[in-house]
């Protein structure tokens, strides 16, 4: 039987039982967290995978500098900070997972909301310096208001049926195309960007940054 071990190399911050399961699964893994090109490009050699957050940048410089690479894999969403052409270029796999932070950042965003509505971050703030700001500190309910979704994806999704069912509020969206379980489920109403933001008491942005969504507001 073969002792060869498939070397991973971990270059953000990860779950302690991540790394954990790769090593209970025979692979060699090394801890590196975020570190600058120059030592991501002298290190990656003799690596056949690559975990990555929003950080290091895996540039093609990077990419260039392995080896025996097989495998990019973003442990999140969002793939901008990976050279995914000269990647492929290569013929390294990159791969990511879209479906992992959608609540906790659907549900992130909604805090905020109630956070903006109900002023806390000011009153907490005016709190700590000695002051009771009752009078500035009235607030909004959100209960009855339009909330307007721009990109109703994973994560719209989740925020406007966190907002419907729990907040009681009204759900327009506007995305590239119509979202109809969105409209059966929650009465959500799907309408130009203009009409959203024109009707809407709050906006929430769930897209991805792509050259047609940059300063789409």
């Amino acid at each position: 039987m073969s002792t060869y071990k498939y070397r991973v190399l971990v270059a953000s911050h990860i779950h302690e039982k991540a790394i954990e399961l790769l090593r209970s699964n025979g692979f060699d893994v090394v801890v590196r967290e975020e570190p600058s090109e120059d030592e991501l490009a002298s290190m990656i050699k003799g690596f056949h995978a690559l975990i990555v957050r929003s950080k290091p940048l895996v540039t093609k410089r990077v990419i260039e500098s392995s080896d025996v690479l097989k495998v990019i894999a973003r442990a999140g969403v969002g793939l901008d900070n990976i050279d995914v052409e000269a990647a492929k270029a290569r013929g390294i796999e990159v791969i990511n997972a879209p479906a992992s932070s959608s609540v906790s950042v659907a549900e992130l965003a909604v805090g905020l909301m109630i956070a903006v509505a109900r002023k806390i971050a000011f009153s907490d703030r005016r709190m700590r310096l000695g002051e009771w700001p009752k009078k500035q500190a009235m607030g909004i309910e959100l209960n009855g208001k339009t909330l307007g979704i721009i990109g109703a994806g994973r994560i719209g999704s989740t925020v406007a049926k966190i907002c419907r069912l729990g907040l009681g509020m009204s759900i327009l969206y506007y995305d590239c195309g119509r979202n109809e379980q969105l409209e059966r489920e929650l009465g959500a109403r799907y309408v130009d960007l203009e009409t959203l933001l024109k009707e809407s008491d709050v906006v929430s942005i769930h897209v991805p940054l792509t050259p047609e969504t940059r300063h789409l507001i």
